[in-house]
């Protein structure tokens, strides 16, 4: 504690956001020896997240790591195949179980296992510390290059001094503000509303898709519930609301697999979240001493349930490019940028594709007062097995897919 009394501490690497990316790269880079103080606004993870997919390609490096039967252990449940349903007829359109990987599934598993998981194991190692309950601010420069980050923990302010600040704090970064740095917005033509549903006996155990006029309704397995996302019009959320608990009911009733008496579950609409989807990109990542990765960098659509996995490959990425630099104690604008070219080139992709869909696919069916018809690819994925695997592909293991470095694998125990 200084005079002013604020918290002053001296690190390798601050990171802002301990969510998916901020914890794995905390973890990599502590693993490679390298100091890291990671900063997370809340007070524990228990909070109400609705990316809980962790697909193949996380699920992989967890098997790089050594870990994958431990991680595993925790409560999930498999997703080797995903469907879609027009109507009343139902077309397979993923299959994960042909990937060359060890865990050829999606894993639904809560957020709050997984980030307890990465911090479990981050605990191991001496250069790692996670203060919660503090939120980052402002960003501290010295002649045009970061140096580090002022917050505000329980005790009043702290100071994080650190030649690197990694901005992993989310879609809504507050750090990426302070950067001054440009993003591109690429708009959305919907927003989601999440509840929960009662999963019983002879429910089914897919994870599948509804689309019908208007409305689209996805259900996600959870064990004993259904995570379920009501797509909603862009906006519509406010008025929706407006009319009433009922008439949300009533919208929702034609899309239940199962008796509509069920929706006796959702008492209000206190129990309806909202995620105002967003689908942007920043013009560049990086400044002088500080990055941003995952979300920060680059919001993704909830098409495909990608957003975490994707962030947990840039948080690799960076550890691999980074580790070295940062125990040498500098990081050149060179390292940074290459980062970001590695990083940029599938999240534009990613995006694509998502923009794609939801202008093609999801846009019209909530606008559509007719019967939603399956797309070309969506019939030829259902009656060809085998081009289930292209999907499968995109969606499991992404675009460009990270693993784990000689280096990072022997790690370095303290």
């Amino acid at each position: 504690m200084c005079a002013d009394h604020s918290q002053i501490y001296e690190t390798d690497c601050c990171i802002a956001g301990g969510g998916p990316a901020g914890l794995m790269a905390a973890l990599l880079l502590a693993r490679s020896g390298v100091k890291v103080v990671v900063l997370e606004k809340h007070k524990d993870f228990l909070r109400d997240f609705r990316g809980d997919t962790i697909h193949p390609s996380t699920l992989e490096l967890m098997h790089e790591l050594g870990w994958l039967s431990e991680f595993l252990e925790l409560p999930h449940q498999k997703v080797p195949q995903l469907a879609m349903q027009f109507g009343e007829a139902r077309y397979q359109v993923v299959d994960f179980s042909h990937l060359s990987v060890k865990a050829p599934y999606i894993a639904m598993m809560p957020q709050w296992d997984f980030l307890n998981f990465l911090d479990n194991k981050a605990q191991a190692y001496s250069g790692y510390q996670l203060l919660q309950s503090t939120e980052a601010l402002e960003l501290l420069e010295k002649d045009g290059v970061v140096v580090g980050v002022k917050a505000m923990g329980p005790l009043g302010e702290v100071i994080v001094k650190a030649p690197l600040t990694l901005a992993a704090d989310g879609r809504d970064s507050t750090l990426r503000q302070q950067s001054g740095l440009k993003v591109q917005d690429f708009g959305a033509p919907m927003d989601v509303l999440w509840f929960r549903l009662s999963r019983q006996v002879g429910d089914g155990d897919e994870t599948f898709g509804r689309l019908e006029p208007g409305q689209i309704l996805i259900m996600l397995n959870r064990g004993d519930y259904w995570q379920c996302a009501f797509v909603i019009p862009k906006g519509a959320d406010a008025d929706l609301r407006h009319l009433g608990l009922a008439t949300f009911k009533q919208r929702l009733s034609p899309l239940l697999p199962f008796s509509v008496e069920r929706l006796k579950e959702i008492e209000n609409f206190d129990s309806v979240k909202t995620l105002q989807v967003q689908v942007n990109r920043m013009e560049r990542w990086w400044k002088p001493g500080f990055l941003c990765i995952g979300d920060a960098a680059h919001a993704m659509s909830p098409v495909g349930g990608v957003g975490v996995n994707l962030a947990v490959q840039d948080a690799v990425a960076a550890a691999k490019e980074l580790a070295m630099p940062l125990r040498d104690g500098v990081v050149s604008t060179e390292v940074l940028a290459a980062i970001e070219k590695r990083r940029a080139f599938p999240a534009k992709v990613t995006q694509k594709m998502q923009i794609l869909v939801q202008n093609n696919l999801i846009k019209q069916a909530l606008s559509s007062k007719a019967a939603v018809k399956p797309p070309l690819m969506v019939r030829l994925f259902d009656k060809i097995p085998l081009l289930r695997r292209i999907p499968a592909r995109i969606i499991g293991l992404g675009i460009r897919p990270e693993h784990i470095s000689e280096a990072l694998i022997k790690g370095r125990d303290d």
